[in-house]
C-alpha cells in the first residue's frame, strides 16, 4: 500500500467517509489488487491506498474527472482556481449549462459543481444534463486539496466506465473487492431517493450478489455495503453480516435527517 493520507476530493451521496473513519480496521490487512465497481468519492480507495487498483463506475463524467486528475492534475487545479475566483450564483448557473471541450476543463467543472451545488448531490435529468441548484457552500478550493497526491495515487490505477459485473469478474484469488452499490430494495419500498436517471434495479441487486458469490468462490476478499433490509439480507445469507450505524445528511431539512443502519457484508472473519 502507498503511504500518506489522501482525502477524497468529492462529496458524494452515500459516500463512505463515515465507514473509513470508524471501521477501516474491518478491511483485510493484506490483499493483492483492489477492485471498486461503484467508485463515487472513492473514500475507501483513498483510505486503503492500494498499489494496484481497478476502479469503475457507470457515471462517465465522474470517471473522466478521475482520469483528468491522474493524467494532468495541474491543469485541472488551475481551471478550478478560476472558478474559485469567479464563484457566484450567476457563474454557477453559467458553468452548469456550459459544455467544456477539454478533459481538464470538464473535470474542473465537475468538481466545481460538486462543491457548490446543493449538498454535493449528483443528479441529471432525462437528457443527461446536471440539474442540481446552487447550494450554500462558498469554498471551491479546500484546505484538504492535494491533487498532486491524488494524481500520484491514481497513477497505477485503471479507471473505466463499465457495468459492475465486468469489474467484479476480473478479480482473482487474494484480490479485494469493495462494492457499495446504490441502495435499492425489492419492490422499491425502501424510501431511498433515486438520484439518477438510471435506477439500480432489484435485478441489479440480485446480479451483484451472484457476482460477489462467484468472486468469493474464486478466493477474492469481499467487502460490501448495502441497505439493511430483509430482502437484501436474504441475498447474502452465505456471507458474514453486520449492522453498522450511520448518519444521513442528504435531506432538505434537519427533520429529514437522522441515523440509519447499513448492512456490512464480508466473506471473512
Amino acid at each position: 500500500m502507498i503511504g500518506g493520507i489522501v482525502q477524497p476530493f468529492l462529496k458524494w451521496a452515500g459516500g463512505k467517509r463515515w465507514l473509513v473513519e470508524k471501521h477501516i480496521n474491518s478491511f483485510p490487512c493484506g490483499f493483492n489488487s483492489y477492485f471498486e465497481p461503484f467508485l463515487g468519492s472513492g473514500a475507501v480507495f483513498f483510505s486503503l491506498r492500494p498499489e494496484i487498483a481497478i476502479l469503475s463506475d457507470l457515471n462517465e463524467d465522474l470517471v473522466d474527472t478521475y482520469c483528468a486528475i491522474r493524467d494532468d492534475w495541474e491543469q485541472v487545479y488551475t481551471a478550478l482556481k478560476r472558478h474559485h475566483t469567479q464563484h457566484s450564483a450567476e457563474h454557477y448557473y453559467k458553468v452548469r449549462s456550459s459544455k467544456p471541450r477539454t478533459p481538464h476543463t470538464r473535470a474542473a467543472q465537475f468538481i466545481y459543481l460538486n462543491r457548490t451545488c446543493w449538498n454535493g448531490l449528483y443528479r441529471v435529468n432525462l437528457n443527461g444534463d446536471f440539474n442540481v441548484p446552487i447550494g450554500t457552500k462558498k469554498n471551491v478550493i479546500l484546505d484538504t486539496d492535494d491533487f498532486a497526491a491524488v494524481s500520484q495515487l491514481l497513477g497505477s490505477t485503471e479507471i473505466m466506465v463499465c457495468d459492475f459485473e465486468e469489474t467484479v469478474e476480473r478479480a482473482g484469488p487474494g484480490d479485494l473487492i469493495f462494492a457499495d452499490p446504490p441502495y435499492t430494495v425489492k419492490h422499491n419500498l425502501n424510501g431511498f431517493v433515486k438520484y439518477n436517471e438510471k435506477i439500480f434495479s432489484w435485478q441489479d441487486q440480485e446480479r451483484l450478489s451472484e457476482a460477489l458469490t462467484r468472486a468469493s468462490a474464486r478466493g477474492c476478499y469481499i467487502v460490501a455495503t448495502n441497505a439493511h433490509h430483509p430482502a437484501v439480507v436474504d441475498l447474502y445469507q452465505d456471507f458474514t453480516l453486520q449492522s453498522l450505524d450511520r448518519s444521513s445528511v442528504i435531506a432538505a431539512s434537519a427533520a429529514g435527517r437522522g441515523r440509519y443502519a447499513e448492512l456490512f457484508i464480508t466473506n471473512f472473519s
